[in-house]
């Protein structure tokens, strides 16, 4: 597969999908989502840093992949050029409308964490990081909602047809390829399987059940005997337990 450009394997997939060829159509076109990202004028703000762009790039190519017909006289690269880019507009603009004080109170909680991390040497109780920050426990548990809803937005936030994309009329070299690119993502990749491995049980198979057996929250509450809210809570902090420590390692950050 390493010889073979983007649009063979696309062919190759629809010929007979499988999840090998799938998954070397995203490490191929990874490089495409990197240079759109860096080609769009991003606000300095928490929730638009460089890996929320990317997740909300990724999922537009997940979709071009879905929707993208053989049939049609049209590269694939071009087709999943535009939705790629709208799928990154798509999120900048939900996350405008986000009232400005939960974006900065997002900022500061991971600050917060980031911050306490180092002078405890653990990662902090909800408690600390509650008291830190000035706001009650159960304030603190409604961010951490927030921050796995907007997780989810970030992943699986669906792109309309009318995306305005089209705008942008310069298209990057499709066939361009980073030659690090498919070692930084099985570097990432590995590096979250121990992050996830050295969890508990309880919070790695709640990881395991929400993000790859797709159950819901509702479902993993019923489940564990826990309220659909204190899931959502625990999914929440898990992302930004995880976040800290990919944050440590500056490679894996733009």
């Amino acid at each position: 597969m390493a010889n073979q450009s983007i649009q063979e394997l696309v062919d190759l997939y629809f010929q007979e999908p499988s999840e090998s060829l799938r998954n070397a159509i995203i490490t191929r076109s990874l490089p495409l989502v990197r240079s759109i990202i860096g080609k769009i004028n991003r606000p300095d703000l928490p929730l638009t840093q460089w890996e929320d762009l990317e997740s909300a790039g990724v999922s537009g190519l997940l979709q071009s992949i879905d929707s993208y017909d053989t049939e049609k006289n049209i590269q694939f690269n071009t087709f999943a050029y535009y939705r790629i880019r709208g799928s990154v507009i798509d999120y900048l603009r939900k996350i405008d409308n986000m009232p400005r004080l939960q974006r900065s109170t997002y900022g500061k909680a991971q600050e917060v964490v980031d911050r306490l991390s180092q002078q405890l040497g653990r990662l902090p109780e909800d408690v600390e990081v509650a008291a830190e920050m000035e706001i009650s426990l159960e304030e603190y548990h409604q961010l951490l909602s927030n921050v796995q809803q907007r997780n989810v937005l970030s992943l699986d936030g669906a792109l309309g047809e009318d995306s305005k994309a089209t705008m942008y009329d310069t298209l990057a070299d499709p066939e361009s390829e980073d030659p690090d690119a498919a070692y930084d993502r099985k570097a990432m990749l590995d590096k979250l399987k121990k992050l996830i491995g050295d969890l508990d049980e309880r919070d790695r198979l709640i990881l395991t059940l929400y993000y790859f057996e797709d159950m819901t929250l509702s479902e993993i509450g019923l489940l564990l005997d826990r309220s659909e809210a204190r899931i959502s809570q625990i999914v929440g902090k898990l992302i930004m337990q995880m976040r800290h420590a990919m944050k440590k390692d500056a490679a894996f950050f733009r």
